[in-house]
């Protein structure tokens, strides 16, 4: 199949198609006249590749990972396991709870920002009515 076919069957833009294959995250087969052929490997491949950006990996990452995938023997040891696979998950993690961290440091600011414009609010309100009261008499 060609570029737009994978694109249709995969749902992901030929343009981003173009960019896994210059960041060697997918290989296209050449045909003589230089087009792209596509199988269904290539539409698996795309869809793990897909699932690894939605979990935050970027493309070096997701590239470590799919060494593993792509020659099993030579990234695993006698076991059948992939030591880089599990460290790309792990740096995920990690950086994930950094961000985690980040994002409930700026949550507690925000939150303290909103109440004391809340309380600020209120001795607006009070002090508003206590002027309304004594002007009218």
């Amino acid at each position: 199949m060609k570029i737009g076919q994978l694109s249709k069957a995969t749902g992901v833009s030929p343009r981003s198609i173009r960019y896994y294959e210059k960041k060697k995250l997918l290989t296209a087969k050449r045909l003589d006249n230089e087009y792209r052929e596509f199988d269904e490997v290539d539409i698996k491949r795309i869809r793990t590749i897909q699932i690894y950006l939605e979990l935050g990996m970027s493309t070096k990452e997701i590239l470590e990972i799919l060494k593993c995938h792509d020659d099993i023997n030579a990234y695993t040891d006698s076991d059948g396991f992939c030591e880089e696979m599990l460290e790309a998950y792990e740096d995920k993690r990690e950086e994930i709870s950094g961000q985690i961290q980040s994002l409930m440091a700026v949550q507690q600011r925000l939150d303290q920002r909103i109440e004391q414009m809340r309380e600020q609010r209120v001795l607006v309100d009070k002090e508003s009515s206590a002027f309304e009261k004594t002007s009218t008499l």
